[in-house]
């Protein structure tokens, strides 16, 4: 079904501000609620913190993005509030809130991904034993290149030029955050460990939904972009959801599966995605490939996509082809690349 066949319009002017605030208050609960339950002597308490305290997490980030399209409030200002609140508890707050949407928001309009430094050219200026290291720690699902990314952002206002004016934000930001896990740890140390957990598992979440989103070209910050029309977008955008039968299990990753349907009407609302992505497909386009049909390829090419780009998911006849979709590398929408 084309776009000129159905009201637009109708989803940017539904409203359901109980869905947006049981949203918010499930992440900002999780998120307490979590800490507290790592805190406790009992292992199983302690599992189900880590559990609640990952997918708080997760849904502060997806809700971070949601605050960068301006679904959530009628206000700029108060997206902006509440989406640097939600950096704050996600970590990617050493970026302005305002440079990451802004980023975002290119991807949607340009139809390509961006980057500011070539991973797999960095990786082949290390020392072998440092390159080896962090390839070995990928190996073993500790992500150590996200990890590397981020800490690269946050140094990022020290070594880049148009960044040099938030050398005092960063800074104040980086002991602030690290006088509070210093309590954390000084109080509990194995609390701070399963919260390093949860923020791993976060981490593996987001890219593991972001990886196979789109294939996409990346481009350096500042080149020249080729035009690319809606045809080119939709053709290389993916609705990885997690179920297409149960669709209520994809509210779990606040419906950031229906990818499609997101980049058709970016300022379509999370809650009516589902509703959205069903008045525009049949259900039966190449587009769709479930995230549970995507967890082999998440483990096999988790070092070979690094060097092999993000791949293809259709044959040159249309035919879906997962066996060469490698996925995307280290794609975040919290991160400054």
């Amino acid at each position: 079904m084309t776009t000129t066949t159905i009201n637009l319009n109708r989803y940017l002017q539904q409203s359901k501000p109980l869905w947006n605030v049981a949203a918010i208050s499930y992440a900002l609960v999780g998120y307490l609620g979590g800490i507290s339950l790592i805190f406790l002597g009992s292992l199983w308490l302690n599992a189900l913190g880590v559990i609640l305290l990952s997918h708080s997490l997760v849904i502060s980030a997806y809700l971070t993005h949601e605050f960068m399209h301006g679904t959530m409030f009628a206000s700029k200002q108060s997206n902006a509030i509440a989406g640097n609140m939600m950096l704050w508890i996600t970590g990617g707050c050493y970026a302005k809130f305002s440079d990451l949407m802004r980023l975002h928001i290119a991807h949607h309009v340009n139809r390509v991904d961006f980057c500011r430094f070539d991973l797999e050219e960095f990786l082949a200026s290390l020392p072998t034993l440092v390159r080896s290291l962090l390839l070995g720690l990928e190996w073993y699902y500790f992500p150590s290149l996200a990890f590397l990314t981020r800490i690269r952002s946050m140094f990022a206002p020290f070594y880049l030029g148009d960044r040099q004016n938030e050398r005092l934000r960063v800074t104040s930001i980086f002991l602030i955050r690290a006088t509070l896990f210093g309590i954390l740890g000084w109080i509990s140390l194995k609390a701070l460990a399963l919260y390093f957990v949860s923020y791993i598992s976060m981490i593996h979440t987001l890219r593991f939904v972001d990886a196979f989103q789109h294939t996409y070209e990346v481009f350096a910050v500042g080149s020249d972009i080729p035009k690319r029309d809606r045809a080119h977008e939709q053709t290389n955008t993916f609705s990885n959801v997690i179920s297409l039968r149960h669709r209520w299990l994809n509210l779990l990753l606040l419906n950031f599966g229906y990818h499609n349907a997101h980049h058709e009407l970016m300022k379509c609302p999370w809650y009516s995605l589902p509703e959205l992505d069903k008045e525009l497909y049949t259900g039966d386009e190449i587009h769709y490939i479930t995230l549970p049909e995507l967890i082999g390829n998440y483990h096999r090419f988790r070092l070979s996509r690094i060097y092999s780009g993000q791949g293809t998911a259709v044959d040159e006849q249309g035919n879906r082809q997962l066996e060469t979709f490698y996925g995307g590398t280290e794609v975040s929408f919290l991160v400054l690349p």
